[in-house]
């Protein structure tokens, strides 16, 4: 009785490896049976194909032998430091700071929870800076960037000329003309607290003083912005709410009914034109 199930179970599985040999052998035997005139085909690789090249990458590490050695190590560190701050230096010392800030205002005041999305107002943000910032960075890859690369200075002259652009723009936004002159309560407030009393120039202002009064700078003009922005549409929500109550409609909520009219509202007025025009006369002043 085991040796008949043994013995089908034997069969089953040579009928089964038959069944799959049968369709590669009959196409096989159709492929040899081309038509006259067809061309043969070759698995061989011509002449011509060559294989892909990877470089070789060494890193060598040894003992600087003179201060000169280290001193270059010291601020190749420092450069890659710099780099992976980049994308904070951006944000912080130009004017992406102020737009970013201001585009959310007006999606908040607009009652938009997902239009338009974060990343579009970012990069609406972003464009508009290196719009207006490209006169500066054009200052700084001609007198730092070039000149480093072709070997003409150092450094510590490449980093002071790829400072001094940035300087001039933060200084001149952030400081006010009054009739008593040019004045930034910001610097000062941060000149007194790095007890800094002997400052009779521009040159006198350290940056490590100059970048945060300007950050203060930016967010107090972006919330200025953002409040101006935000009084008609909240005058339109009170409307809108103040009718629904006298209609007895309390369960409705008015921002669900308020969004449309504000929103036609922005549009008619054409808003993101206005908005951008005002960024633009808001940094150039």
């Amino acid at each position: 009785m085991i040796f008949k199930k043994n013995l089908s179970v034997i069969f089953t599985a040579v009928f089964l490896f038959a069944a799959c040999l049968l369709p590669v052998s009959s196409q096989s035997a159709q492929n040899r049976n081309f038509p006259s005139g067809s061309a043969g085909g070759r698995t061989e690789m011509g002449s011509s194909v060559r294989s892909l090249s990877v470089p070789n990458v060494d890193i060598n590490i040894t003992r600087p032998e003179n201060g000169q050695q280290v001193a270059f190590s010291v601020q190749l560190l420092l450069l890659l430091t710099v780099l992976t701050l980049a994308p904070s230096l951006l944000i912080l010392t130009t004017c992406f700071l102020r737009f970013s800030i201001v585009l959310d205002f007006i999606k908040r005041a607009l009652s938009l929870q997902q239009v338009p999305p974060t990343s579009v107002l970012n990069g609406i943000a972003l464009f508009m800076t290196l719009f207006i910032m490209f006169p500066v960075f054009r200052t700084i890859y001609s007198n730092s960037l070039q000149p480093l690369s072709a070997g003409e200075i150092s450094i510590e002259q490449a980093y002071k000329e790829a400072e001094a652009p940035l300087r001039e723009f933060m200084f001149r936004q952030t400081v006010t003309i009054t009739e008593n002159g040019r004045e930034s309560k910001y610097i000062s407030s941060f000149l007194a607290m790095a007890n800094i009393t002997e400052v009779q120039k521009f040159d006198d202002i350290p940056t490590y003083v100059l970048i945060p009064a300007y950050i203060l700078h930016e967010l107090t003009v972006a919330f200025k912005i953002g409040i101006f922005l935000y009084i008609p549409f909240v005058v339109i929500d009170m409307v809108v709410a103040s009718i629904l109550m006298s209609m007895g409609m309390m369960m409705l909520p008015p921002v669900q009914i308020s969004m449309p009219f504000k929103l036609m509202l922005f549009v008619l007025i054409d808003g993101w034109g206005l908005l951008t025009q005002q960024l633009f006369v808001s940094v150039m002043h």
